[in-house]
């Protein structure tokens, strides 16, 4: 037996391979570089799609007309108001038909950037905007959450950590796709199992802690010993460590690129991205120092937090921005489930008691 199936290949897939050895993504054949370098959100969205699901004559279009579907089902939208946003976005994602085509594909595409806005706008007292099906994804997401058109720079930053996350091997939420797809199931059930894996702290519930351990560093001379410190007592450091990467992951990289172009335009205060800076440098010593025997290096909820955060998003709500981005693979992975695999059902060890045996 192998705990959490550790190195145990339970899929054949097209779609993205990590290779934790050599900290490198690939997305259907390109690399992370360069897909961030030259893709938008929809344009991955197509890639993942494709061969799986109709391909629209203008998937941007498409995905636009998607939010003004979904847009309706604020209206309901009371009743989970005073959830937490992941909860909220979770109850609305239900309320979507079940199908397996192109048009249920693109609504819960479309579905995490009009609920996150929407919901986050009525927690504060504010009525919801209605999508404009003109806009890109990245640009629109932030036009309903702050109720006017974001800069270049801030669109850029998002379509980024969208295009970062879309997708990454048989993770948490994924492989919860995966299992409901093969069953038959619709993929808003398996969209719905993805993002009930994905809010554990484990998972996807992680980038918002970073922000806390800056919070209490407070200032980057405090960065050494406040590492040392918690490292001391046997704290995690969130944004440390990754499950398959034994070297950097490649998506803190991408991620560092798009909070630095932020800070460059102003969108994010100088000081706090030097503080970030110190306590990365400090706790990557820390962890050699320390942890010599165990590959702990920056993940990509380190930049992650630090990027949502400059966008306007509130930390409880990072999970749901998450959910923008890995729903394109999600529903990807679900329709080549669907399409190439089984029912999934592994064995499992029975180490309970038995039965007596009578005399």
């Amino acid at each position: 037996m192998k705990s959490g199936l550790e190195d145990v290949v339970a899929a054949e897939t097209v779609l993205s391979d990590v290779d934790g050895k050599n900290g490198r993504l690939i997305v259907r054949g390109v690399s992370l570089d360069d897909l961030v370098l030259t893709s938008r959100f929809e344009d991955v969205v197509a890639l993942l799609f494709d061969g799986f699901l109709p391909s629209p004559p203008d998937l941007r279009a498409a995905l636009g007309a998607a939010r003004v579907a979904v847009f309706g089902h604020l209206a309901e939208a009371g009743t989970v108001v005073d959830l937490p946003p992941v909860e909220g976005v979770r109850a609305l994602l239900a309320r979507l038909p079940d199908g397996d085509d192109l048009s249920t594909a693109l609504e819960l595409v479309a579905a995490p950037a009009v609920f996150t806005a929407g919901l986050l706008r009525l927690k504060a007292g504010l009525a919801p905007i209605a999508p404009d099906p003109e806009l890109s994804q990245a640009a629109d997401a932030l036009r309903m959450l702050r109720g006017s058109m974001p800069s270049a720079e801030q669109v850029s930053a998002l379509d980024r950590y969208m295009v970062t996350v879309a997708d990454h091997g048989l993770n948490a939420s994924t492989f919860a796709a995966r299992v409901v797809a093969s069953t038959q199931a619709g993929l808003t059930s398996s969209v719905l199992a993805a993002l009930s894996a994905l809010k554990g702290p484990l998972h996807g519930g992680a980038p918002g802690p970073v922000l806390d351990m800056l919070d209490g560093v407070g200032t980057p001379g405090n960065a050494e010993a406040w590492i040392g410190a918690a490292l001391g007592d046997g704290e995690r450091l969130m944004g440390f460590g990754h499950r398959v990467y034994r070297v950097r992951d490649p998506r803190a990289d991408a991620l560092k690129a798009a909070v630095r172009m932020l800070a460059a335009s102003g969108a994010i205060d100088a000081n706090r991205l030097a503080l970030a800076e110190a306590v990365e440098e400090a706790a990557l010593q820390q962890l050699r120092l320390r942890k010599p025997d165990r590959a702990l290096d920056t993940n990509v909820e380190f930049y992650t937090a630090l990027l949502l955060e400059a966008l306007g998003f509130p930390r409880e709500a990072f999970t749901c921005v998450f959910a923008m981005g890995r729903v394109a693979g999600w529903v990807a992975h679900a329709r080549e489930q669907a399409e190439t695999g089984r029912l999934i059902r592994p064995m499992s060890v029975y180490v309970g008691p038995v039965p007596r045996v009578a005399a």
